[in-house]
C-alpha cells in the first residue's frame, strides 16, 4: 500500500508560499504522493493552484485531489483543460479525484444548478472526457496534448451512482476520511460496480485520514477538526484522526486489511515538522513512507 501526505492547502493560516516547500519535502522523505482537498467558502487555496505550485518544486510524487468537487465549478471545458494543463506541467503525475461537493453552502455561493447536482456531474465528465480525447465538437480550441489514460480519474461518494460513476468514467473510488464500516462498504461497492461494467482490472481504492502528532497533538487535531467539519462531522472525523504512533499502525493495517492500494494522511496543523514527524512514525513501525520497505 502506498503512503502519501496531504499538504496545509486547507489549513487556515498556512502560508500559501509554504505549498511547494511541503511537496519537496514530502517527496525527499520518501512519501508517494501529494494531496489536497476542497471547499469553496472556507480559507483554504484552491487546490488546482495548490498541487500547479506542488509540481513546480517536485519531480516523483503523485499529485492527487482528495477530492476536487467539480458540480459547483459548472464550465466542463474550462475545468478540462485546467486539470489537463496541471498534467502536463506535472509531467503526468495528476490523479484527478472527483466528487459533487457535500458543503451546502458551496453550492449556495454560485446560485442553482439547472439540473441535480448528480446529473451535472455526469454531463461534466462526459465533456471532460470527450475534451481529453479529443472528440469533442464545436471546442474553441485545443487542449494540452493528453495522452491516452490521462489525466487518471477517480471518484468519490457514497451513492450508488458514485460507484457506478467509478466503473463508467474513471480509474477507482476515493474513499472519506472516516468511517471503517463505511469503507468496508464502498470497496465492495465499487468493486461490484467494476464487475457489472464489465471492467476487467480492479478499482483503485484511496482513502484520507487526517493525522497531528508530537506535543498535544489531539488538541490540535480537535481544533482543527471542529473549525473545518463543525459539531456535527468532527467527532466522528476525529475518531479516525492518528495522533499517536500504535494508532497509526493500526490505521495503516486496516486500511490495508479494507483492500485500499493509497492512503493519504492530512495534516491538522500547519507546522512543516509534521511532515518528518509522520515520516519516523512510519519508520518506527517498519514501513518506509512509499509503503514499502526501505531500499
Amino acid at each position: 500500500m502506498r503512503i502519501g501526505v496531504g499538504l496545509p492547502a486547507a489549513i487556515p493560516g498556512s502560508p500559501g508560499s509554504d505549498v511547494g516547500r511541503w511537496a519537496r519535502k514530502a517527496e525527499e522523505l520518501g512519501f508517494s504522493s501529494v494531496g489536497v482537498i476542497d471547499r469553496l467558502v472556507y480559507d483554504n487555496l484552491d487546490p488546482i493552484v495548490a498541487l500547479a505550485a506542488a509540481a513546480a518544486t517536485t519531480e516523483r510524487v503523485e499529485l492527487i485531489t482528495t477530492v476536487l468537487n467539480i458540480a459547483y465549478r459548472r464550465n466542463a471545458l474550462v475545468l478540462a483543460k485546467q486539470l489537463a494543463s496541471l498534467d502536463a506541467v506535472a509531467a503526468g503525475r495528476l490523479t484527478a479525484g472527483l466528487g459533487v461537493g457535500g458543503w451546502p453552502e458551496d453550492h449556495a455561493a454560485v446560485g442553482p444548478s439547472r439540473i441535480s447536482t448528480g446529473a451535472l456531474m455526469d454531463e461534466m465528465v462526459t465533456t471532460m472526457r470527450a475534451a481529453w480525447e479529443g472528440s469533442l465538437t464545436g471546442a474553441s480550441g485545443p487542449l494540452p496534448a493528453t495522452p491516452a489514460g490521462r489525466p487518471r480519474v477517480l471518484f468519490g461518494g457514497f451513492a450508488p451512482a458514485a460507484f457506478t460513476r467509478a466503473a463508467r468514467f474513471g480509474d477507482g473510488w476515493v474513499a472519506p476520511s472516516f468511517g471503517y464500516d463505511q469503507l468496508q462498504r464502498g470497496v465492495a461497492a465499487v468493486r461490484d460496480a467494476f464487475s457489472h461494467a464489465a471492467r476487467t482490472e480492479e478499482p483503485r481504492v484511496v482513502v484520507e485520514r487526517y493525522f497531528s502528532l508530537g506535543d498535544d497533538a489531539a488538541a490540535h487535531a480537535a481544533d482543527y477538526l471542529s473549525h473545518y467539519y463543525g459539531g456535527t462531522y468532527a467527532p466522528a472525523v476525529m475518531a479516525d484522526t492518528v495522533t499517536t504512533r500504535h494508532h497509526l499502525e493500526r490505521e495503516v493495517d486496516r486500511i490495508a486489511d479494507a483492500g485500499c492500494h493509497d492512503v493519504v494522511f492530512l495534516p491538522c496543523a500547519k507546522d512543516p515538522a509534521q511532515i518528518e514527524l509522520l515520516a519516523r512514525a512510519l519508520d518506527a513501525i517498519g514501513l518506509a513512507p512509499a509503503g514499502q520497505d526501505a531500499a
